[in-house]
């Protein structure tokens, strides 16, 4: 039997499960027969629900024979990065620590997808205690991009975007403290989007720094992502409804200074062309400069860090060797940073999102990014050399997302073309608070137009 679902999209394979022109039971059973063999190849799966799945499948397809109202997501095969809690049902967090770790609680964003419909087929590759930007994982191997196995698949998030890029599943969900959402996102060449801080709850998701993490979809359009996001978001809202093409009028600032300064030509003449575009549509663009980036990035890391130790401590102290060194080394400063540093880096939050608005929005709506300034690297450049050769690398990977992070602004990364290589090139649209369906409402006008 064919696979009559592979190359549907989250918007279309939602409509044919609807109509009943295809069965939830063969939609999840093609998802978990994809999951199993190219999921597996790329290393993008821990472990799946089989059972479970086609258990809620056929619940579905009963309930729409018996005249039932469909969800949005009814009859939906998802899986999603193994951060989220399920009760009873082992999570690890990516790690050996928590190897046998069962939750005694469902993820509060799972539960929405429960109701809306979905079927939860299993739980995605992340790097350990989501804490790479690159895919990276000691204990269970690195994520592999679907494009270059040679390549870094992006992490944390590594096993939604590559499963999602590589069609595995329409949609998954990630989390996001200082990119893991848009680095998988840019590095795979779909769309990431990290909400607003706050907006999405984060309930039930093992955490790394409460007061930067984000849940949020990986999808391969922007309309996917919309789609998914209005089930998480939980507010009502219809950002799906905004995704119609009509963006005339919309004013976007194309920042320059800190968040260019690192920028390959590959990346900089996508940005020009993302930009001609965006124009074409009737968008206002004009040039802008970043503030000074230095503290926004230095309140990120010692948010991360100290609350992630905090997090951490216990097991930093009882069993330190079931950590990575790359991982270990990125918690441990936490320990020792004292707390005024802490409640500075917290109470100069509001401030610093108030200049970043003023100076690089400057009375816009939106403004353009890039999400990656570099090419997608290699996993040797990642893992091979010095700690300051891989340090570098890593600092460039994430040079244009984690201060996002710490102003709590919404941000998406849109795939803009590839390079030379053929790997992805990302644009990063952020917005000011609760803009989410603005971000979206461009992110699907430019991938209609440049045809993505």
């Amino acid at each position: 039997m064919s696979d009559a679902t592979a190359g549907l999209s989250l918007v279309a394979l939602a409509g044919a499960l609807r109509d009943g022109s295809v069965s939830a039971e063969r939609a999840t059973e093609e998802a978990l027969s994809r999951l199993e063999g190219p999921g597996r190849a790329l290393n993008a799966v821990i472990s799946l629900r089989r059972d479970q799945a086609l258990e809620q499948a056929r619940a579905a397809d009963k309930a729409r024979a018996s005249g039932c109202k469909p969800g949005p997501l009814h009859g939906v095969p998802l899986a999603h990065k193994d951060l989220f809690y399920r009760k009873g049902e082992i999570s690890t967090g990516g790690s050996i620590i928590r190897k046998d770790f069962k939750a005694a609680t469902t993820a509060t964003v799972i539960e929405r997808l429960d109701a809306a419909g979905a079927v939860d087929c299993g739980r995605l590759h992340l790097a350990e205690f989501a804490l790479s930007p690159t895919g990276f994982n000691g204990h269970y191997g690195h994520g592999l991009n679907p494009r270059s196995a040679a390549h870094c698949s992006g992490g944390s998030s590594s096993g939604s975007g590559a499963a999602v890029a590589a069609g595995v599943i329409p949609a998954a969900l990630g989390t996001d403290t200082g990119g893991s959402i848009r680095h998988p996102a840019a590095m795979c060449g779909v769309v990431g989007l990290k909400p607003t801080w706050g907006l999405v709850p984060t309930a039930g998701v093992m955490p790394l720094s409460q007061s930067l993490d984000c849940v949020g979809p990986i999808a391969r359009s922007a309309a996917d992502a919309a789609l998914l996001f209005d089930v998480i978001a939980g507010t009502g809202s219809r950002h799906a409804d905004a995704c119609d093409g009509a963006v005339r009028g919309v004013s976007m600032a194309v920042v320059g200074g800190y968040f260019r300064e690192a920028v390959v030509p590959a990346v900089e003449a996508a940005l020009r062309e993302a930009v001609r575009i965006f124009a074409e549509l009737g968008v206002a663009t004009k040039d802008t400069v970043a503030p000074d980036m230095s503290f926004a990035n230095t309140g990120a890391h010692v948010l991360m860090t100290a609350e992630a130790a905090t997090i951490h401590r216990k097991w930093l102290a009882e069993r330190p060797q079931d950590y990575a060194d790359q991982v270990r080394g990125r918690i441990e400063p936490g320990l020792f940073y004292p707390a005024t540093r802490y409640v500075e880096a917290l109470a100069l939050r509001g401030p610093t999102t108030e200049t970043f608005l003023a100076e690089a929005f400057a009375g816009a709506d939106v403004i353009l990014i890039p999400t990656l300034p570099v090419h997608v690297p290699t996993i040797a450049a990642t893992t091979e050399g010095s700690p300051q050769d891989i340090a570098a690398v890593i600092g460039a990977i994430t040079r244009c997302t984690r201060s996002i992070n710490y102003l709590g602004l919404p941000a998406v990364a849109v795939p803009c073309g590839f390079d030379a290589d053929g790997m992805p090139l990302s644009m990063q649209l952020v917005g000011r608070p609760y803009a989410e369906a603005l971000l979206l409402k461009l992110a699907d006008a430019y991938q209609r137009a440049a045809g993505a």
